[in-house]
């Protein structure tokens, strides 16, 4: 039932609107409405104006016979009844004149048009400002307090407010007391230094920040006129903000209007559209003014815009189709293709067509196991008729020991499974151990995570424990923690609220105090500690406050614990939750980009609301599964390498070569130690690392402190942090350079036991020599044109057969079509 909702979800894919009021034209083919937040049922079809500081921005859509729609808000003509209530620009932007009742009429052209009521209510009487909900946010939209202004550490020019206003009681502290009061002049207000600075009518090193006759001014100076007060402890507070609309179709080079509303704790809504804050995660696609008008651009795919107020964020998120009508689209072989395919249905993008056998057989074993298929792998499956081949191939290669190495070394590299000294050999080999047998057994993901953050005792008694080793503060655990398992970065707030988050410094200490009763005890050796929670209250010390803060979960109660109690074991309870919001969706997220590249959220480790997935009912499929098949790995991995979509070629198509919403596979360059062993691989070669047997694989390493500088070109990760982005994928010059004529790669080459030699010793005819070389390398034979051009080459050098195949092998070892996985 879950997987149909998610279903619908993507086919559903419209304006979230509900109208007030339109009128048709007579024998038009379109109309227009009003579009109005009546989504709740305190909300009616009539806008109120409470105040003389409130405005509304208006939004009208056109639809036409079609029900295809359109904002036309900047493209109508906008008439008050009667004038004097009310003026609207032509942005439609609306601001109350006078007390009363009135009508706004927007005409559009052949005579459609458009009515919503409007009622204006207190401008008589006297509405007190509040300073952290009326002034903090006019300071954060002309950027005063952003990191670059006076919200850096120090401050600017002697005047220091915090990052983003999330301090308003600091802030206002330092505008009335610091300097002896002379930013603020209550007696007369225009002279302020506030308001003289931020119009430039003194010297301002940020020029002109707002206009006189503009809201931001008029409400900055009835706040100093009535003598900067801070606002009432029962104020209503800001609960959240929503943008409308929350999601849309639009055309290429099309706009929308949108707008924010704001809820408060008492229930009433403000229309704060034009003090939010905007932001696109595209601007190649869509880019916002500050007024929050979208505007797109020629390219087709999915965009968001953020919006952020007074710490609450809201998206909106935008779908642009391509148009293209498809006649035959791939057959679906489970939940991600269904999913996929009607993305790319609601997109117009089409597919491109599935791989050839010998792609997908290198791609998957590449994928699963970190290694090329052998020949006679790759032979049997291309050879191999069978419906069911590739969901049998893909369950031989989850249940292999390559498998449980490969994503062993992945997971012991973002855990900092690394060595400080000689002494840290024992437990960063013990701890790769661990999680290759972890994986080797299937273990469910929930559990080997309990098993890791709960680990007490010795190393060698349990190896995870290692991991408390190497991150040793509290903070970092809980910022590893966060990162790694639940998609939340939460470094920021260590010291000041997230500037792209909910999360606050309260948050972060309250998530640091699970780990405060983790205590290190000496072991055999120094390099051996022993790790225990000892017994006492559990707590974090807030660096600001000075407040004790227990144990709380992310959007949580604090929990209610013993003294004897461990914290570690309650976060964990919540982590595995079936309902917890963040832990199935980021290892979904995590596996997905693995796969394919790019993943559902970029970066993989930072889910938050304002960085929304490309598709969020993929997203939310994976998880809804993972969370039903218990947190099972190669179940997840299963349905994801089983679907069609895998199976889709990475050769674009004349439509879809800039998509990102996987309409084909995108390469991805080999990692340093699987790259390594394919080379050791192909050339029948070995590459010694020392104190490990001859013949152990790079991506069995059991940490990343071995000396290779093969693996340091390639990018091998030094597994200082939790980030999968210190592995990098970037192809340099010196890469080429290595594998084009370095001294390693040369040797391995003309080894005497290495495949060219056996190649020239061989009795075989050329052609099936060269079609070796192609399975061993590429997993596929060669095509006839390459058959011929290996043996004219060949025939050409027969007087040195050894070093002809040595050019043979070299040449095929530097193409792309061996250094990537496509």
């Amino acid at each position: 039932m879950k997987h149909a909702m998610h279903k619908m979800k993507v086919l559903a894919l419209a304006l979230m609107l509900l109208s007030c009021c339109s009128v048709r034209g007579r024998g038009a083919d379109a109309s227009i409405t009003f579009e109005t937040p009546a989504a709740d049922s305190q909300s009616s079809s009539t806008i109120v104006l409470n105040g003389q500081d409130s405005s509304w921005q208006l939004q009208v859509t056109a639809r036409d016979h079609r029900q295809t729609t359109r904002d036309v808000t900047r493209q109508v003509r906008y008439q008050v009844d009667p004038a004097h209530i009310a003026t609207v620009d032509e942005s439609g932007f609306l601001r109350p004149l006078a007390t009363g009742s009135a009508s706004v009429v927007a005409v559009f052209e052949e005579g459609v048009s458009a009515q919503v009521n409007i009622v204006v209510r207190g401008l008589d009487a006297i509405q007190p400002v509040n300073f952290a909900h009326q002034i903090i946010p006019i300071f954060t939209k002309l950027g005063c307090n952003s990191g670059g202004c006076h919200g850096k550490a120090a401050g600017q020019a002697g005047f220091k407010l915090s990052l983003l206003g999330f301090e308003p009681q600091e802030d206002y502290e330092h505008l009335l007391n610091e300097s002896r009061g002379r930013r603020l002049f209550p007696a007369l207000p225009d002279k302020s230094l506030l308001l003289q600075k931020a119009t430039n009518m003194s010297p301002h090193g940020g020029g002109k920040r707002m206009d006189v006759d503009s809201h931001e001014y008029r409400l900055l100076r009835r706040w100093v006129a009535s003598g900067m007060p801070f606002g009432e402890d029962h104020d209503p507070q800001l609960t959240n903000i929503r943008v409308i609309p929350a999601q849309a179709l639009l055309e290429r080079e099309q706009w929308q209007q949108l707008s924010v509303v704001a809820t408060y704790s008492d229930g009433s809504t403000e229309d704060v559209t034009r003090t939010a804050q905007y932001e696109s995660n595209n601007t190649d696609m869509a880019e916002v003014t500050e007024s929050g008008l979208v505007k797109l651009g020629i390219a087709s795919g999915n965009s968001a815009i953020m919006t952020r107020y007074q710490g609450q964020v809201a998206v909106f998120r935008i779908g642009v189709p391509l148009g293209v009508n498809v006649a035959q689209w791939p057959a679906s072989n489970n939940l991600v293709d269904e999913l996929v395919f009607a993305k790319l249905k609601a997109l117009g993008i089409p597919p491109s067509t599935p791989c050839d056998d010998a792609t997908w057989i290198r791609r998957v074993t590449l994928d699963l196991c970190g290694r090329l298929p052998t020949a006679q792998e790759a032979q049997a499956f291309l050879s191999d008729s069978s419906p069911k081949k590739f969901e049998t191939t893909v369950d031989h290669l989850l249940a292999s020991s390559d498998h449980a190495e490969f994503f062993a070394k992945k997971w012991s590299s973002i855990l900092r499974n690394r060595r400080n000294s000689t002494g840290h050999q024992f437990g960063s080999f013990s701890f790769y151990a661990w999680l290759r047998d972890s994986f080797y057994r299937n273990q469910p993901y929930d559990q080997l995570v309990r098993e890791l953050l709960t680990a007490t005792g010795s190393i060698e008694s349990n190896p995870p424990v290692a991991w408390f080793r190497e991150v040793s503060s509290t903070e970092a655990r809980i910022e590893d923690v966060s990162q790694l398992f639940l998609g939340q970065r939460l470094q920021c707030a260590r010291c000041h609220h997230h500037p792209y988050e909910k999360w606050s410094q309260t948050d972060y200490y309250h998530m640091s105090a699970f780990f405060s009763k983790v205590s290190r005890k000496d072991g055999d050796t120094p390099e051996e500690p022993h790790f225990v929670s000892r017994a006492g209250a559990a707590s974090a010390k807030h660096p600001k406050s000075g407040q004790d803060l227990p144990p709380a979960s992310l959007d949580s109660q604090p929990s209610l614990l013993g003294p004897i109690d461990d914290p570690r074991t309650h976060l964990v309870d919540w982590m595995v939750s079936p309902d917890n919001p963040y832990f199935a969706r980021s290892l979904s997220n995590r596996y997905w980009k693995h796969f394919f590249a790019v993943g559902l959220v970029e970066p993989e480790d930072d889910m938050r609301v304002t960085n929304p997935p490309s598709h969020s009912e993929l997203l939310d499929g994976l998880s809804d599964y993972f969370v039903d098949t218990g947190f099972d790995q190669r179940a997840l991995m299963r349905l994801i390498c089983t679907s069609t979509t895998y199976r889709l070629s990475s050769n674009a198509n004349a439509h879809n070569l800039a998509d990102k919403s996987y309409s084909r596979f995108y390469p991805k360059r080999l990692q340093a130690e699987v790259l390594l062993d394919a080379v050791d691989q192909v050339l029948l070669t070995e590459t010694a690392f020392d104190g490990l047997p001859l013949g152990t694989r790079a991506v069995s390493l059991p940490d990343t402190q071995f000396s290779s500088y093969f693996l340091d070109v390639f990018g091998k990760p030094e597994s200082t942090t939790a980030c999968e982005c210190e592995r990098s994928q970037e192809a340099t010059l010196a890469q080429s350079l290595h594998l084009l004529n370095s001294k390693e790669v040369q040797a391995k080459l003309s080894s005497d036991s290495s495949l060219p030699a056996s190649l020239a010793a061989s009795s075989e005819s050329t052609e099936k020599r060269i079609e070796q070389l192609y399975l061993s390398a590429l997993s596929r034979f060669p095509t006839a044109s390459e058959v011929q051009t290996a043996s004219d080459y060949l025939l050409s050098k027969s007087a040195q057969p050894r070093l002809a195949f040595e050019d043979l092998v070299w040449a095929v070892l530097n193409s792309k079509e061996f250094i990537f996985n496509h």
